[in-house]
Parts: structure tokens; sequence; C-alpha cells
């Protein structure tokens, strides 16, 4: 009777845990199908209570996830005391710090649930079929709005540029188009090297659909992004000569490819657009509209105490003050808002910059300028704590630190680190090979176990 509630709870727990990934995943969805813009806000709701359901209902008694647990918790408690502290020194709005913790904090809460769950393969399976079910079906909705768009229906419903409706769940939404594509082709990794029961051509052909849609998206800068963080870990990986050199060829390889596609494939035509040189100079137009919050940033410190906590939670170019302060401000400015002038002073820069409006790939609001501005050098480091845990005691394969690797990079170039669907997404993929690691490993050491325990009972006297 005990292992039958146990179980119970935590098919409760994994059951909450997907309809508040669902509320993530599917908001802008909802809100297009005519749902009130407050559907956005939900997952602060849902994804807190879940994984507090999760956490402080476990069971575990494994040593090494209840040390990790007690690492992550412990790391995210960090990183509120610096927001609040922020937030003190800039008299910023208790809601700031809110809804500016939960940005950072959600996806981390969510991959915390996952690992401190003491799941059986049964919950596991079940947990990672419907992350392959909301994936596919994100897939398919993008390739089916190339198809729209492709036959005359789909422009007619945005003004947008028409490769950027190209954005399956994420639909309207201004950057959706890039943050589709980043889930997607993390999914299609995911899927082609870990789905092993799977046909290879079911694998090989889910992957092609998640390149597919980078490419009807025209999502260069995740491409970039792949490229770069491949690289990264290439040069992580350099203990293994013989694994290293592998990995070295293949990029190769892989590069020279694009580049002949590049030249010669009207599909990977856009992909030439910023191959111009002049503009990335120290005085391009691309170094100066990208450095462009940083330098606005320090021209409104007051005390070397911004230096150490910034000019407040969502004060400056992060997701919370450079987009939701300002287009929620009816909702928001009633509950006690705070705003600074650097977030409208950086949007202006965008505006005078003939690159601003081409691409966010230059943006002066992107991640890592957000948590510095908002939160000063000790919310940066803060942070970087947390994504030190995650890297030293979940991504223990290579394509988890693959993922991890992605939202750094991402986090140079917008706002996507702060972005709640793909952060979670992210986190949801590391729990889920972390998990399947546990799971295996568990399962072989019963197994050593059990044969131990056979061969003895089979010794004389």
């Amino acid at each position: 009777m005990s292992n039958f509630k146990k179980n119970q709870g935590l098919i409760k727990s994994t059951t909450l845990l997907l309809i508040a990934f669902a509320t993530v995943f599917l908001s802008r969805l909802l809100e297009t199908a005519g749902f009130p813009a407050i559907i956005n806000f939900a997952h602060f709701a849902t994804v807190p209570f879940a994984s507090a359901q999760a956490i402080f209902k476990t069971r575990t008694k494994n040593y090494n996830q209840i040390s990790i647990s007690k690492a992550l918790l412990s790391s995210l408690i960090i990183l509120l005391g610096v927001i609040t502290a922020s937030a003190l020194v800039n008299r910023a709005g208790v809601i700031n710090v809110i809804l500016q913790f939960l940005l950072l904090f959600e996806p981390f809460m969510f991959l915390l649930a996952i690992i401190c769950l003491p799941m059986a393969q049964t919950s596991f399976t079940r947990l990672r079929k419907w992350f392959i079910r909301f994936s596919c079906f994100h897939i398919f909705l993008a390739l089916f709005q190339q198809l729209l768009l492709s036959v005359g229906i789909l422009k007619l419903t945005t003004m947008l540029v028409p490769a950027d409706n190209i954005q399956g769940v994420f639909y309207l939404s201004g950057s959706g188009h890039v943050v589709g594509a980043s889930v997607s082709i993390s999914f299609g990794i995911y899927y082609l090297i870990s789905e092993k029961k799977s046909p290879m051509w079911l694998r090989v052909s889910i992957f092609f659909a998640a390149f597919l849609q980078l490419l009807f998206a025209d999502a260069k800068q995740v491409l970039l992004v792949c490229l770069v963080s491949w690289f990264l870990l290439i040069l992580m990986n350099v203990k293994d000569v013989g694994k290293t050199i592998q990995y070295v060829i293949a990029a190769i390889l892989v590069v020279w490819i694009l580049i002949w596609c590049t030249q010669n494939l009207e599909l990977f035509r856009a992909f030439n657009t910023w191959n111009r040189p002049e503009i990335y100079g120290p005085n391009g137009e691309a170094t100066l509209l990208k450095t462009a919050s940083i330098r606005l940033i320090i021209s409104h410190y007051k005390s070397p105490l911004n230096w150490l906590f910034g000019l407040g939670p969502g004060h400056t170019v992060g997701r919370l003050g450079g987009w939701m302060l300002p287009k929620y401000s009816g909702l928001l400015a009633p509950l006690g808002a705070t705003i600074h002038p650097v977030s409208q002073e950086t949007w202006d820069a965008v505006s005078a910059s003939w690159l601003g409006p081409a691409s966010s790939m230059f943006s002066p609001l992107f991640g890592w300028a957000g948590i510095w501005g908002d939160s000063g050098l000790l919310g940066l480091g803060a942070y970087l704590y947390i994504l030190f845990i995650v890297w030293h005691r979940l991504c223990l394969d290579n394509f988890s630190k693959f993922l991890i690797l992605n939202v750094v990079v991402n986090g140079f170039i917008f706002s996507q680190m702060e972005e709640p669907a793909y952060m979670l997404f992210v986190t949801g993929l590391i729990g889920l090979q972390w998990q399947e690691r546990r799971i295996a490993k568990a399962f072989k050491e019963r197994s050593l176990y059990v044969n131990a325990d056979h061969n003895h009972s089979l010794e004389p006297g």
C-alpha cells in the first residue's frame, strides 16, 4: 500500500510539471487564439507551484539527488538575495523583484523539480513522451505555417517579415521565429542522439524537419549559436585527442558545406546578408549599436554600489525592463512596478540605427547586459554560480553541455536566456538526460547486486 501511495504521488508530481510546462510552451498560441494577454503570466504561478509540489513531496533517499538539490536551491536563494539588495539600493518596486527573480529562477526550479524525483522507468518514459509530443507538434505547426505562407494565406494575418511568421507555437511574438527555431533544433538533436529505439530514418527525418524550420524562419543566429557552442564544446573536450580531431574534422566539413550552400542554394542565400566586414570594426555600426546599452547603463551610475548591484531589477535592458514593463504597464503599474529611463534610451538607440530594425543579432538589449545592468557584478556572479552548479553536477554528457553553451552564447545576442518557454525546454531536456543516466545506473547496480547474491547462494556450505 505504501508503494502504491508513493507511485501515486510521483504520478501527480510529473503530471503537474507537464501542465505547468504547457502553460509556458503554449501561452503565445493561446493568446493568438483569443485568450487575454494575462495568459502569458500564468506560468509565474503554475511552474513554481508544480515545482514546489515535486520538491517538497519527494521521498528520495538518494544522497546524490539530495546533495545536488541542496546546492542548486542554495544558489537560487543567493540570487534572490542579490536581486532584493539591488531593489533596496535602487528603490525598485516589490513586483519588480518578484518578476525578475521568477524570470531567472523558474527554469532552474523546474530542473530541480525533475531531478529531485525518484523516478522509475515508467514515470520517466511518460514525462519524456510528452516532451516529444510537445516538440513534434511545434515543428509540425511551424512547417504548416510555411505551407500557408507559400500559398498566400498566412501573410495576410500579420505585418511581420514573411519568414518571421514561421514561429510554431510561439505565434505571434516578436522573436518567435528565433525562439521556435532554437527549440526545434535542440529537440531535433536530442531525438537524433537519444531515441535509440526509433528507426534511424525517423530520427533523421525529425532532425531534418527541425533544420528546415530553421531555414524557413531565416533564423541565422540559431545556426551561429549552435556552431559556436559546438566549437566551444570541442575545445573543452581537448583531453581526448582522438575525439577532438574527429570533432574538428566534422566541424570543418559542416562549415565548408554551409559556406558552399550559402553561395549555391537559394534557400541558404539569406545567410549572406550580414557578410559585411565594415560594420564589425571598433567604430562599425554593429559594434556601436551592440554596446550602446553598456555605455548608457554606466552613464546612469551614481555611486560605487551601482557597480555591485546595478540599477535595479527591471530597470535596464533585460526581458522585464526592456519588454514586459512597457508592454504590460497597464497591468503592472498599479502593482507598484517601477521603471528607469535607461530602458527607453536603449530603445531610442535601436531606433536611431539603420541596423536596429534589421536583426536582433545586433540588439543592445541582450541577456548578459540585462542581468549585469539590473543586478550588477554580484547579480552576474550569482547567475554564473547557478550555471556552474548545473554544468558540473547535472551536465554529465556532451549534449547537456551543448545546451548550456547555447544558453550562454544566446545571452550575448538577445533576451533568449530570459525567455521562459525556451529556458524551461532546455532545462527540461537536461533534467531528462540526467534522470535517464540515473535510472540506467540504478538498474545496473541492482542487476550486479542480484547477480552477486545469486552467485553467493550457489556456493557450497
